[in-house]
This record gives structure tokens, sequence and C-alpha cells, in this order.
């Protein structure tokens, strides 16, 4: 099953470039503008419909409208396109010819780590779909929804992208942060820290998350300033089972702080947990990772200055169905320095990229963040961090999937690899667990409530 590359040639939108470099602080956009989403120019979240000149990345046909034949159900994904074969291999010694299309960070993993670093390119499929009531919101959200300040947003519609049509760099990181993620799910994945010989252990979480107006006993108007609920419970390895972390993400997280609570299963207590954003410590990771590195980045966008570079080509983690396949033992996939690229599969897409330097009078470990989102789905696909002496640091990749039978594009695993001290942290992980995602799990406004975590806790 293939997604055909069409032989057809234009140029970025018009449209798209008037608005980015206009920067209408008002960031609504208008009717006319707004009416182009979904039409032959624009994709409903603002990407360009139209193939490149080369024909190398296709033009956007709807995505993959229906599950492959192979999938028969539940929540475990088959691989659309197990006949595909790469189109050729980036390596040490060929790089040069490709870096272009790549980033500085994803350059310095060549250099890092010349002997096994590779990426296998394979056609490109524009795979990206979501459901036709959140492509609704989105067009709803472009014509009213507007940025308050450095970090929130009004006259959101809590679900569909806020801004397709971005007039800048904040509301480009907004699409990321509030993209189309499911109503709700509940998953059990794996997160491991490698040493630089390679040995790990694994650390499992139980992942449940929520739209605040998806849950079952929603009130309108009730905690209006939340985006959503999420909470997380630790379940092995057993020194750490039973800690529970909760959060609720605010929209406008200056306003008021995403709230957070921590129950410590030893402590047999909870507690509040404001340590749990920006660059507090990311839970169980031994240092790797920072809070707002998961899901690559999250959380309120205050400490940053947010340019909009303009969108170019980019090789990215894109239908990597390898890495998420059912059963595949986790030493096949963790390896030392790196994944093991030999199941990674990367495709040609084009990116918005955005600069993030640090605010002045605030302070975060990353002086500057570099990130390269997805046209498509807007989730970052490349985030390349900086340290105060202006050094590439680390290097976040993600490799996506469309969850095709919800449909809801995802990561099969996230990755943050560290220049500096030779290991990465990987998160993810569901190969061998006794679920995938449950993109119909249903919640209550009590299950994310601080009275709850000593019942999630519980050994």
């Amino acid at each position: 099953m293939m997604i055909k590359t069409q032989q057809t040639s234009i140029s970025l939108p018009g449209i798209v470039l008037s608005i980015m470099m206009a920067g209408f602080a008002n960031a609504k956009v208008p009717e006319e503008q707004a009416a182009k989403l979904g039409g032959s120019e624009l994709t409903v979240t603002g990407a360009e419909v139209a193939a490149n000149k080369e024909g190398t990345i296709p033009a956007y046909e709807g995505g993959l409208k229906s599950p492959p034949d192979c999938y028969k159900g539940g929540e475990f994904l088959c691989d659309p396109f197990p006949d595909d074969k790469p189109l050729f291999t980036i390596t040490a010694d060929n790089v040069a010819q490709y870096q272009d299309k790549l980033s500085p960070g994803q350059l310095a993993m060549f250099e890092k780590y010349p002997e096994t670093y590779r990426m296998p390119v394979y056609p490109t499929c524009r795979t990206f779909r979501m459901p036709e009531h959140i492509a609704e919101l989105t067009k709803k959200n472009a014509l009213k929804t507007q940025p308050v300040g450095p970090t929130g947003m009004k006259n959101y519609e809590l679900q569909g992208y806020p801004f397709p049509i971005p007039n800048n760099g904040l509301e480009a990181i907004w699409n990321h942060i509030a993209r189309w993620r499911g109503d709700a799910l509940d998953r059990y994945a794996g997160q491991v820290t490698p040493l630089a010989n390679g040995a790990y252990s694994m650390v499992m979480f139980r992942d449940q998350v929520a739209v605040a107006n998806k849950l079952t006993d929603y009130e309108p108007g009730k905690d209006d300033n939340v985006l959503f609920y999420g909470k997380q419970v630790v379940t092995a390895p057993s020194r750490l089972a039973g800690n529970v972390l909760l959060v609720h993400e605010t929209l406008d997280q200056v306003k008021e702080p995403r709230r957070a609570w921590i129950y410590n299963a030893g402590q047999r207590r909870v507690r509040r947990a404001p340590q749990v954003a920006y660059d507090g410590p990311g839970t169980a990771a031994d240092g790797m990772r920072t809070a707002d590195n998961y899901d690559l980045y999250n959380g309120s966008p205050d400490r940053y200055e947010w340019t909009l570079k303009g969108k170019r080509e980019m090789y990215i983690g894109y239908n990597a169905y390898k890495l998420d396949e059912k059963g595949l033992p986790y030493d096949e996939i963790i390896q030392p320095g790196h994944i093991n690229q030999d199941l990674t599969r990367y495709e040609l897409h084009r990116v918005w990229q955005v600069e993030a330097n640090l605010r002045s009078g605030t302070r975060h470990i990353y002086a500057k963040r570099v990130f390269f989102l997805d046209e498509d789905s807007w989730m970052a696909a490349v985030i390349d961090h900086y340290d105060g002496r202006g050094n590439l640091w680390r290097v976040a990749e993600s490799h996506e999937i469309l969850y095709y039978h919800v449909p809801v594009q995802g990561y099969s695993l996230e990755v943050l690899y560290d220049l500096h001290a030779g290991r990465y942290l990987a998160l993810g992980f569901e190969n061998n667990e006794v679920m995938g995602v449950n993109w119909e799990a249903e919640f209550s406004y009590t299950d994310f409530q601080p009275a709850a975590l000593r019942r999630a806790g519980i050994r």
C-alpha cells in the first residue's frame, strides 16, 4: 500500500508567506484567507497541498484514509508499508550530500557516531489525517483564536489546531502544544536512559490523559483555563513503583501556572510539585531531560522569544511503524549511543523552523532551542538545544506514526540525545506490554484530582 508521489510543482503559497512576514498582532486571519484551509492550496492544518518541484514530496491527498488490510483491530498497529525499501541511506561517508536537508543536531550525530549512526530514507508518504470534527474546529480557531501576552490563548475551542496559518513563532509552537491528540488515552510506556555502553534499566509508566471538555462529568465553564488533565503512575522498577504525577495543563500558565502534584508511595503523601515545569527534572530520567522535554516540548512558552524562520525541506522520522512492532525485543531497539537506526524510517517533509531564544530576565538551562515542526501535523520532529555558551548540547528526534484507526498522529518513540554525555533518553516503548494505546478510555473529573493519587499509587 503506497501513497503515490505526484510530479507537480508549486512554490510556497503567497498567502502563508505574506501572513508570516506581516506578523499581525491580532493573530486572527481574514475570512478569505481562512477559507483556503482544506482547499486546493492549503490543508486544514495550513500545510501546502502541492508536491514539491522535484516530486520527492507528494501532494497531500487526504492522508491514510483507512486502516491497512493487515490491521485486525485492537490497540497494536501493523506497518501499512511492509514492502517499502529505503531509497538510500545517509551515513557519515555521504552526509555532506544531504546536509542542506538536516538540522545542525542531526549533523552532529553523524560526527559523534560516524561508525553506527545512519538514516535510512524511504519514499515520502503524507499519511497524516484527523477527524472531520477536528478539522471544523481548526477552521473556527483560524478565525477567532488569539494569543494573550507571551504565553496564553483566548477564544480557543479546546481542540483542533489554534493557528493553522501562523503569524509568528509563538503561534507556530502553540500548534504543537495544543495539537489534536485524541479525546483521551490510556497507555503503558517505557523510558530508558542507557549508559554509554548501552546498559539500561526500563522505567515503566501508565499514562492517562483526557481533554478537559471530554470528561464524562464535564461542566462548561469549570476549569475553563485547563487544556487537558494528565496522570502518570510509575509501575516499574519496584523501587519507584507507585509514585504518581498529576498535572492540570493550563492554557495561560502565567495567569495560572500549571497545577501539579506528586504522590510519593514510600512516604504515602501528596504534595504540590511546582518543579514540574520548565527545566525542572524529568520524572525518573537520571538527569537526562527536563520537565519541558517531555513530548519533545511542553508547557508555558513564556520564557522564550519565538521567531518564525520560515519553511524548509528536511529528513525526519516518519511512519516509524517498525519501532512500534508488537513483540519486538527492547534489546533490539536500545543500543549504545543511540537507538537502532536500522529500525527507523526517515522521509523528506516540509517543516516550519522556529527559533526560541531565552527571554531577558528569565532562566533555563537551554539558552536557545531550534524547532523543526512537521507541516502536516505540527508535531515537533527535531529540536536542537543549545547551552548558555551557545554550544549545541542535546538533540531531540521524534519518530511519528499515524494511529490510523482513531485517527491521531503520535510518536512511536521520542528520543533526546546528549552530545556531551554520549547518552540518550528514549520514551514510548510499548512493544512488549499488555496493552498499547487505548484511545477510547473514559475518565471523570474526580479521576484527575489530588484525592485520587493515593488510589492510583497502590503498589
